[in-house]
């Protein structure tokens, strides 16, 4: 009864055609349910509700192709197939050691009644907080390479509310400040982005494995219907495939609130394809320190010169500092020949196997593997694709020879700036998330992998799950980072980071480069984050390869603070939100993989903010040590941001802890098992 009376909801919610249900289906425990149509004009439609309230009204799906007539209308259905799924599998690295994938699956033939007689097939899975499908286009006589113009994929977003959302198609890429507007004043929006809507529920629309296609932005048409926007290409169509092949899965998660709508990213991963590469012990989660934050204060540069910072002398520093303290890597950026001169968004000089002469690439490599210290490789290529896989072997092969494990990839350049060859080996400009990015950055990570090397690319294509078939993909920027309050006009405000949780990081690991503990940017500006802020970022935006990103000398001035970023983990066996909103607040509490340790973090925005937070997900019976990092007596990060607190006491499960977040601040705990 309760399907029927959400059915006939929906139904109620949508344009009125004449409309004929050609399936149903419900997620496991019946708490999202669908609908598939056919209209009057044989358009095909779906609706999703959860429980009895309407969430998607009827959305049309389809193509619209370069070289043929649309594929839209006068569809019927062919065949039905059905399925169940509930496994668990292990991730090597990340949020959760084990990940549940249960779902149900219905897939839908449908066929043209012309006499084009063209065929899809739409693939749904309708998980507990998530339903997701795809397009499956058959080889077949009448469509035998799709030249796709635009997806005919729509999401008609019911109910009033409010949006967080980036702008697409702008000129830095993905790297904006969210708006927070109402659904309707959503324009074009990069995906994820969030819904919010006054009932409660919680709506985030994405995408999962992105493969050889191009990267979906959203776009609103009129009163809350959306509709898929597909990146550009150079060549015309947005996406040319030869059938058969499968597209991304289109991906809406769906939540009584926001911390479920956290936990809901995990069906993202469960969209994509087991590990392809078999035994990866060799990918090794680790946090870094680096020549990298000197160059955003503009102490330093990456050209040659009096102010070079990728030099012997500096790098062995880094090592020194990197053993002293525990850390497994140092990233050095501008250490090869190109950066002199005008790179940005050209690129041709680049060389990735040259080293500047005042930076000895082998000995430092052998300095570190002495020192139990890697060598993190930094290839900028300045969105010239053309240039780098040119020389993309030949690097490899020298980062592996230099021992290096981690290889931080850049794409600077603005957005449809990048430079590649088509076909006929003319330069054409793309996008950085269209079809030929996609086949790009596969590219680079396939190649890594066969010399266990880990990809952490920058200004990269979006997260879609992909790091579950390709582990050695760790993390990725891809929104704005900590540089930003180095030298931003804006910098982040404090809410930014409190959006961010709940749009860009539903999608995956970011390489956030946190831990400025000095708290200052460039030009002695102010960096808007109290010191216990700096901290809970290792708790709140998880990465599994983590950056202390200030100065030696910073942290050798703040050995209290400093002691957690040494102490903190980066791989995890449970990661659990325990509170949040989007825009306000989030906390989070995580285990150490494979250690009976947990950390907790959060952070809040402009507002001051007191938590009673249960200490429930510790171990029952046993007794922890908790390592507090607070924001102390009259900490507020825009009059006194490093007033902080840290203090030890002894927890159990049964507790219960009161804590309170400055303006702009955080905190940042480790609980370590006593015994019981």
């Amino acid at each position: 009864m309760r399907m029927l009376l959400a059915l006939a909801a929906l139904l109620l919610s949508a344009p009125v055609l004449a409309q004929t249900t050609v399936a149903t289906a419900s997620s496991p425990s019946g708490t999202l349910t669908l609908t598939v149509t056919t209209n009057g004009e044989g358009r095909v439609g779906y609706a999703v509700a959860r429980g009895n309230t309407p969430v998607i009204g009827e959305s049309h799906l389809g193509f619209l192709f370069a070289d043929s007539r649309q594929m839209l209308r006068n569809m019927e259905l062919q065949a039905k197939t059905e399925a169940k799924v509930d496994t668990t599998w292990e991730q090597p690295w990340g949020e959760w050691r084990q990940v549940r994938d249960h779902h149900n699956e219905v897939a839908l033939t449908f066929q043209e009644k012309d006499k084009l007689r063209r065929t899809m097939r739409v693939r749904f899975r309708m998980f507990d907080d998530a339903v997701a499908f795809r397009y499956e286009l058959p080889e077949q006589e009448n469509l035998k390479t799709a030249n796709i113009v635009e997806e005919l994929t729509q999401f008609r977003v019911l109910g009033t509310g409010r949006a967080w959302w980036a702008p697409a198609y702008e000129s830095n890429r993905e790297e904006y400040l969210y708006n927070d507007t109402p659904i309707t004043g959503v324009g074009t929006a990069q995906t994820p982005f969030t819904i919010r809507r006054d009932d409660g529920i919680h709506i985030a629309i994405h995408e999962a494995a992105l493969v050889d296609y191009s990267g979906m932005n959203v776009a609103h048409v009129q009163d809350g219907l959306m509709k898929a926007d597909l990146t550009p290409s150079s060549s015309g169509p947005k996406v040319v495939r030869d059938t058969p092949f499968e597209t991304p899965w289109r991906v809406i998660l769906i939540a009584p609130d926001a911390p479920s709508l956290y936990h809901a990213n995990k069906e993202i991963l469960n969209l994509n394809e087991p590990n392809k590469l078999g035994d990866v012990s060799w990918v090794k989660p680790q946090k870094y320190v680096g020549v990298w934050w000197g160059m955003h204060l503009d102490t330093q540069s990456w050209a040659s010169g009096p102010k070079h910072g990728a030099t012997t002398a500096y790098t062995r520093k880094m090592i020194d500092f990197a053993a002293k303290n525990g850390f497994r890597g140092v990233l050095v950026e501008g250490w090869n020949k190109g950066w002199d001169g005008d790179w940005f968004a050209t690129g041709d000089e680049f060389s990735f196997t040259e080293p500047y002469p005042d930076y000895d690439l082998k000995g430092l490599a052998a300095y570190g593997k002495r020192k139990g210290v890697r060598l993190i490789g930094h290839h900028e290529t300045s969105a010239n694709i053309a240039n780098y896989e040119r020389q993309l072997s030949p690097a490899l092969d020298l980062a592996r020879e230099m021992n290096m494990e981690a290889i931080k990839t850049g794409y600077v350049a603005d957005a449809g700036g990048v430079q590649a060859l088509d076909a006929n080996g003319r330069k054409v400009f793309e996008w950085h998330e269209g079809q030929v990015m996609s086949r790009h950055h596969l590219k680079v990570v396939e190649e890594a992998a066969k010399r266990h090397i880990a990809i952490n690319p920058h200004e990269p294509i979006k997260d879609t799950g992909l790091r579950r078939t390709y582990p050695n993909w760790v993390s990725r920027e891809g929104q704005r980072g900590m540089e930003y309050n180095a030298w931003g006009v804006p910098k982040n405000p404090p809410h930014y980071d409190t959006e961010l949780v709940f749009t860009r990081l539903l999608a995956g690991p970011m390489d956030f480069t946190p831990g400025i503990l000095s708290l200052v940017g460039r030009d002695n500006t102010p960096i808007p984050s109290t010191l216990a802020r700096q901290l809970a970022y290792y708790v709140t935006v998880a990465s599994p390869i983590q950056m202390a990103a200030d100065l030696p000398e910073n942290y050798e001035a703040n050995p209290g603070p400093f002691q957690f970023i040494k102490d903190v983990a980066v791989d995890w066996d449970d990661t659990r939100m325990l509170a949040g909103d989007v825009g306000d607040y989030a906390v989070f509490a995580r285990k150490e993989r494979g250690k009976p340790i947990w950390f907790m973090g959060g952070i809040t925005d402009e507002e001051g903010r007191d938590l009673d937070l249960p200490l429930t997900f510790l171990e029952a019976g046993a007794r922890y040590r908790a390592e507090i990092y607070r924001d102390g007596e009259g900490a507020d990060f825009r009059t006194n941001p490093r007033a902080i607190a840290i203090e030890k006491r002894n927890v159990t499960a049964a507790d219960r802890m009161k804590l309170r977040m400055a303006p702009g601040g955080g905190f940042a705990i480790r609980f370590v098992r006593l015994g019981r």
